[in-house]
């Protein structure tokens, strides 16, 4: 663990304060997913063009992550964690001041840099933020606060949109406000980079593996991309799907049904942390095969029960293999490549969500909402299978 910048302990809190901070990142990234419905009565536009509008932040994230993805190691972790909060302002900016499509692809244009900053880095400065003994503790708040947030914005927005006045402004009104109080949060943090240089030290360099993390990488990486494979499928389909086939327009229940799959992540990101990466990442595998199964059979039957459920069981799975493939990669690097090693798996992982969702759209406008899911779950069962055989053959090395 490198020694603190400024030279003063960061406390028994710091890192719970730095986990809300990235909480509040992440739920500007997904604010925006039960209104699309809304969007799209106002422009116009297909569910094509929802797909392309994601496909643009998908982008970003990855393209950031492997332009900037070890930059913190260097110049620090709050000058990152600052500019990944300014972005995230510009972006509730654009959607406030909607004119057409392309203003909304800047507005995830602008999210998809803010969640590229924040991903690695934030996950490596609640770890660093930690003290002695509470390592295990500060993953799980680290993941906790990633896909919490990630829970929290469709949540926020769809309860907002529901039953509180202009549902297309108050949203990203409401998150500005959060975003402000984040940032005097982090302000009041210290820096945990020993001889961080500032921004001014900032260069676009891929992320790198030192030899200390390669063993472990492959095994984490494949978990990685299923698991948010999974999550890909789930929140291309179920908002479109609850509302063109199952006639459910409650925009706070379709909000509530995507955060119980980021919740159920949480409880699965707990449970790993007394079973071990080395067993909770096949154990996620086969938990996230039996989600993709239920999701599956909630498409083919029309059920918003198993929906439900599918989102409970998936999002479980997910969790355990996020949580096992974060801290086996984190307690390998070492600190200086720490932040590196981690946007790594995240680029892995933002390729896994990326796909399914871009592809879903694709084959939506030809074959249909519920056959290009079901397409697109049998693809990601079949991965799964993979990846869950090469866990068990390939295991990640016991530290």
């Amino acid at each position: 663990m490198s020694d603190r910048q400024s030279g003063r302990p960061a406390g028994a809190k710091a890192y719970l304060a730095a986990s809300g901070v990235f909480a509040v990142c992440m739920a500007g990234t997904t604010l925006p997913t039960p209104l699309y419905s809304l969007y799209q009565e106002e422009l116009g536009f297909s569910e094509l063009v929802v797909t392309v509008v994601f496909a643009v932040y998908a982008f970003a994230v990855i393209g950031v992550l492997l332009a900037f993805g070890n930059v913190s190691d260097t110049v620090g972790r709050r000058p990152v964690l600052l500019a990944g909060l300014g972005f995230a302002a510009l972006s509730a900016f654009c959607f406030l001041f909607e004119g057409g499509v392309p203003l909304l692809c800047l507005g995830r244009l602008m999210s998809g840099l803010s969640a590229g900053l924040f991903t690695g880095t934030a996950t490596a400065y609640v770890l660093e933020l930690a003290p002695a003994g509470r390592e295990g503790r500060a993953a799980f708040a680290a993941t906790a606060a990633n896909m919490g947030g990630l829970g929290l914005g469709p949540l926020l927005s769809g309860v907002l949109a529901e039953y509180a006045p202009d549902p297309l402004v108050l949203p990203f009104v409401v998150h500005l406000v959060m975003v402000a109080v984040a940032t005097g949060v982090l302000l009041a943090l210290p820096e945990s980079v020993a001889g961080a240089k500032g921004l001014s030290a900032a260069r676009v360099k891929a992320p790198s593996l030192p030899p200390e993390v390669r063993g472990v990488f492959v095994p984490a990486g494949v978990a990685s991309f299923a698991g948010f494979a999974l999550l890909g499928v789930f929140t291309a389909v179920s908002p479109a799907f609850l509302a063109q086939t199952l006639d459910v327009h409650n925009r706070a229940l379709i909000g509530l049904i995507v955060f119980a799959t980021f919740l159920a992540s949480t409880g699965g990101q707990l449970a790993a942390g007394s079973l071990g990466a080395r067993r909770a990442l096949p154990l996620g595998c086969a938990v996230l095969l039996v989600g993709l199964a239920l999701l599956g059979g909630a498409l083919l039957a029309e059920l918003l029960a198993l929906l439900v459920l599918s989102a409970l069981v998936g999002g479980s799975g997910q969790g355990l293999a996020l949580r096992g493939s974060v801290g086996a990669v984190a307690a390998a690097a070492p600190a200086e490549h720490r932040a590196g090693s981690i946007s790594s798996l995240f680029v892995v992982a933002y390729t896994g969500i990326s796909i399914p969702v871009i592809g879903v759209g694709v084959l939506s406008e030809p074959v249909g909402l519920e056959d290009a899911g079901v397409v697109f779950i049998v693809c990601m069962a079949l991965l799964t299978v993979f990846a869950g055989l090469y866990l068990l053959r390939r295991p990640v090395p016991s530290r």
